[in-house]
């Protein structure tokens, strides 16, 4: 396979899409979160969704513990692929990996996505108190994964199926616990920022903060459900993500990003 076909599945591929939506998954998450998308979002929009190392076709390969190698990786993987208008979107630990690769497309002079979604995940620039928990010890690991309830308990109560997704959730966990933000200018692109009212991990004020990642516009929009209500409320955020997606899809050539102020939204 080609790097970009390493790192891509898109579950229906469209060659008169006019626009790419990038999908990055969150901790120990894999492209079968985001299958159904392409039913339930405009016809004119491809769905991208980056796979990982470490799960799919790529189970045998060692997953990524830092951010920044892990970012650089994707992004040379990518370029291909951003030969039309595309926006991202990422979920928790996708969320954190769709800003720095915005961040990493300026570095390199290209083009900013036209949107960058970032659910469940408070702003970069917010320090996450809690103590590490990527090198517990296996019970205590599997404990913390219960308390975060992400994880199905048929698969932590499933031995073998343990055995394979912890090196993936460990290193995941490391990606996220480890990152550190480094301060730089406001995007230029617009950032919408999504969360579940009953996510106790990330408060609407965490993602409040969003707002100073970008000089553009910024639009917060709250869920019903807890930290996985990417999941639990599904329909009610592909609604939205179709409605501020449109005017993407909408448009034929690049064209120079959207600026305006913040607003709010309760959903």
């Amino acid at each position: 396979m080609s790097q970009p076909d390493l790192w891509l599945t898109m579950p229906r591929p469209n060659p008169r899409a006019t626009l790419r939506l990038f999908c990055f998954p969150y901790a120990g998450g894999s492209s079968l979160g985001f299958r159904s998308w392409p039913d339930q979002l405009l016809p004119d929009v491809e769905v991208c969704i980056v796979q990982l190392p470490g799960r799919g076709p790529r189970i045998r390969e060692a997953g990524f513990t830092e951010l920044d190698p892990l970012v650089d990786a994707i992004g040379q993987a990518l370029l291909p692929r951003m030969d039309r208008p595309f926006v991202f979107f990422g979920h928790s630990m996708g969320a954190m990996i769709g800003f720095e690769l915005a961040r990493y497309l300026r570095r390199q002079g290209r083009r900013l996505p036209r949107h960058l979604f970032v659910s469940g995940r408070r702003a970069p620039q917010i320090i996450d108190p809690s103590p590490h928990t990527y090198d517990l010890p296996e019970a205590e690991f599997i404990k913390e994964l219960r308390r975060l309830n992400g994880t199905p308990t048929e698969v932590l109560e499933h031995a073998d199926l343990m055995s394979l997704m912890m090196p993936i959730l460990r290193t995941d966990f490391a990606v996220c616990q480890t990152y550190e933000y480094k301060p730089g200018p406001p995007l230029d692109c617009p950032i919408s920022a999504y969360g579940g009212v009953q996510d106790p991990q990330v408060p609407k004020d965490y993602l409040e903060g969003w707002k100073e990642q970008t000089s553009a516009l910024f639009t917060l929009k709250m869920f019903p459900g807890d930290h996985f209500f990417i999941h639990s409320d599904q329909a009610l955020l592909l609604r939205a993500l179709s409605q501020e997606i449109s005017q993407y899809a909408n448009e034929k050539y690049w064209g120079e990003s959207r600026v305006g102020g913040n607003s709010a939204t309760a959903l």
